[in-house]
């Protein structure tokens, strides 16, 4: 995509205040210029390259609210299990109710995929210094893998073309297939300058530290491959042997994790405490389990319910429900989340408990850290115990070893219509390898989907994938028939607005390569039938 001169600056000066706190509903309002400066002067100081690769940045895991809101809370906090919608006004219009309004739909599609679009474009620009622009193609995979999970087919590799963003769709296995190709490039790039840092202003998550961008790419590539390994299992099996014999490697110490800076807040801290005292609470699902478990890391990710009737603990509220209205809702379990907390992308826990699944598959993951009978069981182990050391808990050895524990069975403490009366699941903690692939997988799963808190868009798509975690079905199903409760949501239904500004290929897109109706039911190309 080329844009002039005069497009780049007014683009970068906007979209640099979007950063600093700019609450939007959608993108495109680029109409605010904070700043003086010419664009030779940005040129000069490197700050277009700054600002394109931070502003790419910030569109992962949405710094601004109300994306972040849709995206991590309302969309994938009720799908994977970790938050319940608490703002009665959502009823009726929700995705935990299989029933949301388009303006609910098309935040990821419509906000996301132009906004990362855009600023590559800028980025390639702005410099040729090799170094972040692979940086750059790293960001794109991790921002818009997600967006593909959630619809499907998406446009992705003609996007930009002759200026427009209206293009062609990909159907998601080449989309897939090439996202893995970019992660190849920007790795064989960053390996071969992995001691060129880069300025450090240009990079709110590793303070450009290249090997750290090598351990993040390969670490997305071993995620990507395990997405696939239903529909393509020999590319997954060689692109997630590739990603973790690699010379640098993946994330392998929680000194690897990605972690976005702040510039003003943390989304989830508005959204949870501040958007009328809290639009969320902790989902009844991840309670359920850590409660089971006795899992010390409750303390670290919850905050105590405060009910008066009850002996206040970590009550969460289940999500699917009639949201009732009043203050009471207000008292289930909430998310101990700070301003200043930066916002997690990936941890080292996720890479182990990979390679945990990969090893069960008879792959070549590498040795685990944690001494065991099998690789398996080793890269597990680790899991736990790197999620227990990042998030300050006591006592991963015990946990490790619990033999008995099993998840709760939620019962409600104001309304017995929202509990749930029977197991989501007999899964325990200690490996045993006895028991066959599929407890083996529902145990690596179920241990990854706790420690990947609050990432609800991977567990998600690991549930579709997988099955696992176990989760309670939506009391309140308004899908009309098209969402099975038992299977849950497969993907997001297209925005209206594809319908009437990118018909021609929205149509071919659904023919040639969703294959189903466009709605909530339809399977995207690599989940598990479950």
């Amino acid at each position: 995509m080329k844009l002039n001169i005069s497009i780049l600056k007014l683009m970068f000066l906007s979209l640099t205040a979007s950063l600093v706190g700019a609450c939007t509903d959608k993108y495109g309002d680029f109409n605010t210029n904070p700043y003086e400066a010419t664009y030779d002067e940005m040129q000069r100081d490197g700050y277009l390259m700054r600002a394109s690769l931070t502003g790419m940045e910030g569109w992962v895991i949405p710094l601004d609210v109300n994306t972040n809101q849709f995206i991590e809370c309302l969309l994938g906090g009720s799908y994977g299990g970790y938050f319940a919608d608490s703002n009665s006004g959502f009823n009726g219009k929700n995705f935990a109710q299989y029933s949301p309004e388009n303006h609910w739909l098309r935040v990821a599609f419509n906000d996301v995929i132009p906004a990362i679009f855009i600023r590559e474009s800028e980025l390639a620009n702005a410099t040729k210094d090799p170094v972040p622009l692979a940086v750059g193609k790293v960001i794109k995979v991790a921002a818009l893998s997600r967006v593909t999970d959630i619809y499907g087919p998406i446009p992705y590799s003609q996007v930009g073309q002759d200026g427009k963003l209206t293009a062609p769709y990909d159907s998601q296995k080449d989309i897939y297939i090439k996202m893995i190709s970019e992660l190849d490039e920007a790795i064989e790039t960053l390996t071969e300058n992995q001691t060129n840092d880069f300025n450090e202003n240009a990079d709110r998550v590793y303070k450009g530290k290249v090997i750290k961008w090598i351990k993040l790419a390969n670490s997305l590539k071993l995620r990507l491959a395990m997405r696939i390994v239903n529909v393509l299992p020999d590319v997954a099996q060689k692109k997630a042997e590739e990603a973790a014999n690699h010379s640098v490697g993946t994330m392998s110490s929680n000194d690897d994790n990605a972690y976005m800076t702040v510039s003003v807040t943390n989304p989830f801290r508005v959204i949870m405490y501040e958007y009328n005292n809290g639009d969320s609470r902790i989902s009844a699902d991840i309670t359920s389990y850590m409660n089971g478990y006795k899992d010390p890391r409750r303390e670290k990710y919850f905050t105590n319910s405060t009910f008066d009737n009850t002996t206040n603990g970590y009550i969460g509220l289940r999500s699917g429900i009639q949201i009732p209205g009043g203050t009471t809702v207000k008292q289930y379990t909430n998310m101990n989340v700070k301003t200043n907390d930066k916002v997690l992308w990936m941890n080292a826990a996720e890479i182990a408990f990979l390679k945990a699944e990969g090893a069960l598959r008879g792959w070549n993951m590498g040795t685990p850290s944690a001494s065991a009978s099998t690789p398996q069981e080793g890269f597990y182990n680790q899991g736990i115990e790197l999620s227990f050391e990042q998030w300050g808990a006591s006592n991963s050895k015990t946990y490790i070893s619990d033999a008995t524990s099993m998840p709760n069975v939620h019962k409600d403490p104001v309304n017995t219509l929202f509990s749930y009366d029977k197991n989501t699941s007999t899964i325990t903690i200690k490996w045993n390898e006895s028991e066959g692939f599929e407890k083996s997988l529902e145990r690596i799963i179920t241990q990854k989907w706790i420690a990947n808190f609050p990432l609800g868009i991977e567990s998600w798509s690991e549930y579709r994938r997988t099955g696992y975690p176990k989760l309670m079905e939506a009391q309140v199903n308004n899908s009309g028939g098209t969402v099975d409760n038992t299977r849950m949501a497969r993907r997001l239904a297209y925005p209206q607005e594809e319908y009437t500004e990118n018909s021609e290929y929205l149509q071919k897109a659904i023919t040639d390569y969703l294959k189903g109706p466009d709605n909530m039911g339809t399977d995207v190309w690599w989940a598990k039938k479950n």
